[in-house]
C-alpha cells in the first residue's frame, strides 16, 4: 500500500515528447534551447491539468543537463538530472505563491537569486499560481524580475492570467497552453491502460476523456477511480454509474420516441433518469448535445466534429439519417431555449416535460398550407379589372359558347358561388404597397433626409399647360402661396415643412418661366430635396398659383449668412428674451436665474 502513486503522479510528463497536447510549445522551448535564446522570464498560462508546470520542469532539467540527446531531451543521467529525479536539486527552485504571497516571501526569494547554482548553467525559479501574489509583492518583484543574475531564469505559471499586472506580462514571454483533446487524452489512457493491465473498452475511455474537460491531471484522476471502483476489468455500465454520467441509450430512446410522437413515452423515460438520481439541467443539455451530435453525423464531411468512439458513429450515422434536418433545427431551438430558461422557472419539472413534450409533437405538426401559384395571380387581377361578363356554362358535352347559354331556374345553377368582390381595381394600384410612415420631429436633419425610405405624400395633379393663364404670379402672390405649399407638407413631413417655411425667397423670371430660388440649410438638404421632392413641390406649386410656368431652384444659405447657431438653453433663452418683449419683462418681473 505504501508503495502505490497515482497515475497522475506516476505518468507525469518528463521529457517534450511525453508532453501530451502541446507540440507547438514543445517545440518552441527547444528551439529556443539549441540556438541558445533564452529568456530570462517565462510564463505558462492556461487551464488546469494541461502541463504547465511538468512542461516548466522539463525545461530547467533541459538546460541544465549535461549531455542533452539530439532532439534536446535530458539525459537523466548527468548530475543535474540525477537530483532533480531524486528531489535534491539546488539548481531548480519551486515556489508556491498561493501560500507564499507576501512580502517577506518575495525578499526571501530575491536573495536566493544571487547565489549562482552549484551543478548546471542556470538557477530556474518555477512560481506556480503567481497571480495569488498580493499588489505589494508585485511591486517587490518587478525589479528583479526584469534585470535577474544572467544565471536566474524565472518560470511563473498561473490558470487565470487577467489577474497579473501587465507590468510583469510585459517582462514574461507568455505561452497558452491549450485544453488537451478527446483523442489525446483517450490515446494516453490507453497506453497507461495497457502499461497498468486494465482491460478497458474505447466507449469507457471516451466517457472519461469527455468528464474531464480537457485536463490530462483529472483524466488520469478519474481512470485510477475507476479501476478502483471495477477492478482490472472496466465496462461501460460500471463507468457511467461510477462516475455519475448519462447513459447515452437515454438520448437515443428519446428521440425515437420523438419520432413516434410518443410523448407519454419520453415523460416516462425523464422520470426514469430522475428516479436515478440525475440533475434535470444536465439532462436537457446531455439531450442537446445528442441532437447536436446527429446533426453533424447525418451531414457529410463533418466527421471531424464528432469525439465519439467508433463503435457509436455508425449508430449515430443511422438515427441522424432518419431525421430531416429542419426536424433537428427545430428540435435544438427548442431544448436549448428549455435549457436557457430553466433556472428562472418555478416549477423546473413542467419546463422540461412541456418541452419534450412540444419536440414529440414536433414530428407531427401539419405542413403550411400551399400558396397561390404566381401564375394565377395576374390572371386573377385581370379578371377582376374587366367589365362583368356571362360566364360560360359547363355541361355533359363541353363548354358551351356565351352565346348560346339560356337562363335556367336557380336549381340548376351551380352551387359554389364565388363571395362578393369589391369594385374593379387596376392591377397596378392593387400590386402598389401600402406606404410606410416616417417619425415626425421638429426639423429637417440630415439622417432623416438621408434615409432610404420615401416620404408619404400624394402626388399632386398636374395642371394642364393649356388652361393655365398667361400672367405669370407677382411676388407676394408667390410668397402668400408659399406658406400654403409648406401648410400641405405638415402632416406627412414636418421636417420638410418647417425648412419650407423657414425658406428666403428670391424670385426672377426667365425665358417665360418664373424661377423661384428658395434656400435650404446645408448641402445634404438641397441634394435630397433635387433627388426626390423637388418634381411634386413644382406640381403642387403650380396648382396653387395656377401657373405651370414656373420652375423651383433650392440652394444653400452661405454661413455668414445664417448667423450665430443657439445650442444651449442661456442662448435659448437669451434669443426668446431678444425676440419677445413681454418675456423679457417677465424674466425681470420675476427675477428669474437664466443661467
Amino acid at each position: 500500500m505504501s508503495d502505490y502513486v497515482v497515475s497522475a503522479r506516476k505518468y507525469r510528463p518528463d521529457s517534450f515528447e511525453s508532453l501530451i497536447g502541446q507540440d507547438n510549445i514543445a517545440r518552441t522551448l527547444k528551439n529556443s534551447i539549441q540556438r541558445g535564446q533564452l529568456a530570462h522570464a517565462y510564463l505558462f498560462c492556461g487551464p488546469r491539468g494541461v502541463g504547465k508546470t511538468s512542461a516548466a520542469r522539463i525545461f530547467a532539467k533541459t538546460i541544465n543537463c549535461a549531455h542533452p540527446g539530439p532532439d534536446l531531451e535530458p539525459c537523466g543521467e548527468c548530475d543535474s538530472c540525477r537530483s532533480f529525479a531524486e528531489g535534491r536539486s539546488y539548481c531548480i527552485h519551486e515556489l508556491d505563491a498561493a501560500s507564499n504571497n507576501g512580502v517577506d516571501d518575495i525578499k526571501t526569494l530575491m536573495d536566493q537569486v544571487q547565489i549562482p547554482p552549484q551543478v548546471g548553467r542556470y538557477s530556474v525559479f518555477i512560481i506556480d499560481e503567481v497571480h495569488m501574489l498580493s499588489q505589494s509583492a508585485f511591486n517587490a518583484f518587478l525589479k528583479t524580475l526584469e534585470e535577474p543574475p544572467a544565471h536566474a531564469i524565472f518560470i511563473l505559471a498561473t490558470t487565470e492570467k487577467h489577474k497579473i499586472l501587465p507590468t510583469i506580462l510585459s517582462r514574461c514571454q507568455t505561452y497558452d497552453f491549450n485544453r488537451i483533446g478527446v483523442p489525446d487524452i483517450v490515446r494516453n489512457l490507453r497506453d497507461i491502460a495497457g502499461k497498468e493491465g486494465v482491460n478497458v473498452d474505447d466507449e469507457s475511455l471516451h466517457v472519461i476523456a469527455h468528464k474531464a474537460d480537457g485536463a490530462m491531471r483529472d483524466a488520469l484522476t478519474l481512470f485510477d477511480q475507476t479501476v478502483a471502483f471495477c477492478g482490472t476489468d472496466v465496462r461501460y455500465e460500471d463507468v457511467i454509474r461510477n462516475l455519475g454520467v448519462l447513459d447515452y441509450e437515454y438520448s437515443f430512446r428519446l428521440v425515437e420516441a420523438f419520432l413516434a410522437g410518443d410523448y407519454a413515452a419520453a415523460l416516462l423515460i425523464f422520470d426514469e433518469i430522475l428516479s436515478k438520481g440525475f440533475n434535470a439541467q444536465h439532462f436537457i443539455a446531455a439531450l442537446s448535445a445528442h441532437l447536436r451530435d446527429l446533426l453533424v453525423s447525418r451531414t457529410g464531411g463533418l466527421e471531424a466534429l464528432l469525439d465519439l468512439p467508433d463503435s457509436l458513429r455508425a449508430r449515430y450515422k443511422d438515427q441522424g439519417d432518419r431525421c430531416s434536418v429542419k426536424w433537428l433545427y427545430d428540435a435544438l431551438g427548442i431544448t436549448t431555449a428549455c435549457e436557457a430558461g430553466y433556472r428562472l422557472s418555478t416549477n423546473p419539472r413542467l419546463h422540461i416535460e412541456f418541452a419534450l413534450m412540444k419536440l414529440a409533437f414536433l414530428q407531427n405538426q401539419p405542413s403550411a398550407q400551399p400558396a397561390v401559384a404566381p401564375a394565377a395571380k395576374p390572371a386573377q387581377q385581370e379578371a377582376v379589372g374587366r367589365s362583368a361578363e356571362p360566364a360560360p356554362s359547363v355541361s355533359d358535352g363541353g363548354v358551351l359558347p356565351p352565346e348560346t347559354v339560356t337562363a335556367g331556374p336557380a336549381a340548376e345553377q351551380p352551387k359554389t358561388a364565388e363571395p362578393a368582390e369589391p369594385a374593379a381595381v387596376p392591377a397596378t394600384e392593387q400590386q402598389k404597397p401600402a406606404p410606410r410612415k416616417r417619425k415626425t420631429g421638429a426639423s429637417l436633419s440630415l439622417a432623416a433626409l438621408l434615409s432610404d425610405d420615401e416620404p408619404e405624400i400624394m402626388p399632386a395633379a398636374t395642371p394642364d399647360p393649356a388652361a393655365a393663364p398667361q400672367a405669370l404670379p407677382s411676388d407676394e402672390e408667390i410668397a402668400a402661396r408659399w406658406k400654403d405649399l409648406a401648410a400641405q407638407y405638415g402632416g406627412v413631413q414636418p421636417r420638410l415643412a418647417n425648412a419650407l417655411a423657414n425658406a428666403t425667397l428670391q424670385c426672377r423670371e426667365e425665358d417665360g418661366r418664373k424661377v423661384i430660388g428658395f434656400s435650404v440649410t446645408n448641402e445634404a438638404q438641397k441634394k435630397w430635396i433635387e433627388e426626390r421632392i423637388l418634381r411634386d413641390l413644382e406640381d403642387r406649386f403650380a396648382k396653387l398659383t395656377g401657373c405651370g410656368r414656373i420652375r423651383l431652384e433650392p440652394s444653400v444659405v452661405a454661413e455668414e449668412e445664417q448667423g450665430p447657431r443657439i445650442y444651449m438653453p442661456t442662448e435659448k433663452a437669451a434669443d426668446l428674451m431678444s425676440k419677445n418683449e413681454e418675456v423679457r419683462k417677465l424674466v425681470v418681473d420675476l427675477a428669474l436665474d437664466i443661467k
